[in-house]
């Protein structure tokens, strides 16, 4: 949940809802996570669980081939880490700033002029904001501290007391925009429902993407989570749960948010339409109009930057977590070495590129580029990979039914490999249509294509180079696997054909029975094998062992 709930539950959800028909923008919301959200969450569970590695080791175990998926999304995680954090070091010092109100009459020309003091120029500088670089400091050694802790005693900790305290600071902001003047007038902006949106495509993709970022899909996040869960852990109902928890705070903080902006049109006499913004203009520059406009504004300012903060930061780490995992796995570091040799590299480069004067455009096209593109592109990659290539999904469901009361079926594996696909295919396309038609964001095009394409192919060039570099005696990687890896009859004729695996014939494999080869890893009794309820699956599991 702290993965899932972060910023883009507050700034992106609302404005994406209403800019998409409102009330009516609820159905297909509803049929995108119970059609592509949940079930891409599921798969994640099943494979960091099934495999009990970080993304890159979950996919090596899964397949040999299927390797680089998990770089592809370490990779991404850096790029994102690296200016998600700025985003935060922002948050926190709004935080204070509510107290004072210190952006005066003119929200706008404070947070672009005073405080960020963005440059005319568009190629990166390294002429440094010091306020800004102060609090992105503060917020890597924020996350150094609680990084190195591990995995229970830093993350785990840190998640059971800031995950309730944002839900309280944000119900309680909820309860204090409600009572605004005007408050009503935004409700139903935000809730009318316009009907007709339903027959747009766009309306449903952009319903599909809300869902799809929402959740933390593709990022490796829930893999390496997944990886650290209990043997028997109930995965589908931690996904429900987990699914609809998100849901139901992005909702709250479409409450809040548009009860807030109906005080701010109703002040100054004015269309809620002619108020609404997302992202960070939604953030940065409304919310503070609104907050020195209110009653109590320094506390409604204090909760709702406070609650911004605190969403970053319980995603910020598990971004992190993704990479410190898969390093751990790659050069069998410890928990402390490992955390230092990625957060100080990762630090050092966040802090380099984003509290600069041109840092605002760098983290616009980068996150356009890694966020959007790279992540539904990785995403669809895994998916036909595991689907259609491997053949690997009716393996992940039966672990998914071994060790979960929710059963799940055919129909996941067609949400799997039949919808995901197609929306996911759909969606990029007609963003890099659009992009190539349009140019982005109106920057030059060097720019655009240094730090837009050209980070976004490089990530894959950088996955599929380390993908091949071995692994050494002392990483994981070494170790035997705790579940059966893949076989495909397509791919792996070479080992049914050579007999190495007399267990298995291609009736089993295609069937998509586990098979692993003895050769490959070592045995490692600390790690359980992590058995399936099916009685072909124990028999060769048997058989290999």
């Amino acid at each position: 949940m702290g993965s899932a709930i972060g910023l883009g539950n507050i700034w992106r959800f609302p404005y994406v809802a209403y800019e998409n028909g409102g009330g009516a923008f609820m159905i297909p919301y509803l049929i995108a996570l119970l059609t592509a959200g949940l079930p891409l969450l599921m798969l994640d569970y099943a494979v960091g669980h099934r495999y009990r590695a970080s993304a890159p080791l979950s996919y090596r175990r899964l397949h040999p081939k299927a390797e680089f998926l998990g770089w592809w999304q370490l990779c991404i995680c850096f790029v994102i880490a690296a200016y998600y954090a700025v985003i935060i070091a922002w948050a926190g010092s709004y935080t204070i700033f509510s107290v004072t109100k210190a952006w005066g009459d003119d929200p706008e020309g404070f947070f672009m002029g005073q405080y960020l003091q963005v440059a005319d120029t568009v190629a990166p500088s390294f002429d440094f904001v010091p306020q800004v670089l102060l609090g992105l400091a503060l917020v890597w050694v924020i996350l150094l501290v609680v990084m190195a802790l591990g995995v229970q005693r830093g993350i785990g900790r840190f998640n059971v007391v800031f995950i309730p305290l944002l839900v309280v600071m944000f119900a309680v902001m909820v309860v204090m925009a409600l009572t605004l003047d005007g408050a009503g007038a935004g409700l139903n902006a935000l809730f009318t429902p316009d009907w007709s949106a339903l027959g747009n495509s766009a309306v449903w993709m952009a319903a599909y993407g809300q869902i799809f970022f929402s959740l933390s899909v593709g990022f490796g996040i829930m893999v390496t989570y997944a990886s650290y869960l209990k043997r028997r852990s109930d995965l589908t109902s931690t996904a429900l749960v987990v699914g609809f928890a998100n849901s139901s705070f992005e909702i709250l903080a479409g409450i809040g948010v548009f009860a807030a902006l109906g005080f701010m049109a109703t002040a100054s006499g004015a269309e809620v339409s002619e108020v609404v913004s997302g992202g960070i203009g939604l953030a940065f520059i409304a919310f503070p109009t609104i907050i020195s406009e209110a009653p109590m504004g320094a506390l409604l300012g204090v909760l709702f930057f406070g609650a911004l903060t605190f969403a970053g930061l319980t995603s910020l780490i598990s971004i992190v977590e993704v990479i410190i995992a898969g390093v751990q796995d790659k050069l069998g570091l410890g928990r402390l070495a490992g955390t230092i040799a990625v957060v100080v590299p990762l630090a050092v480069a966040s802090l380099l590129l984003f509290p600069t004067t041109t840092g605002l455009n760098l983290l616009d096209v980068t996150d356009a580029f890694v966020n959007n593109f790279g992540i539904m592109a990785a995403s669809l990659a895994a998916v036909i990979t595991l689907s259609a290539g491997l053949t690997a999904l009716p393996g992940l469901r039966d672990h998914l039914n071994a060790v979960s009361a929710f059963k799940v079926g055919r129909t996941w594996m067609i949400f799997i490999g039949g919808v995901a696909v197609v929306v996911l295919g759909y969606s990029i396309i007609g963003q890099i249509t659009t992009v190539l038609s349009e140019g982005y964001g109106g920057f030059p095009t060097w720019f655009v294509v240094t730090f837009g394409w050209g980070m976004a192919i490089s990530l894959v060039v950088i996955s599929l180079i380390v993908s091949k570099i071995p692994w050494s005696k002392r990483s994981r990687g070494a170790q035997s696997s705790p579940a059966l890896a893949v076989l495909d009859p397509g791919l792996d004729q070479k080992y049914l054909s050579t007999g190495v695996t007399p267990t298995i014939t291609s009736s089993v494999v295609r069937d998509g029975t586990p098979w692993h080869d003895p050769h490959e890893h070592r045995e490692r009794a600390s790690e359980p094998w992590v058995e399936s309820d099916d009685a072909r699956t124990n028999a060769v599991e048997e058989g290999t062992r």
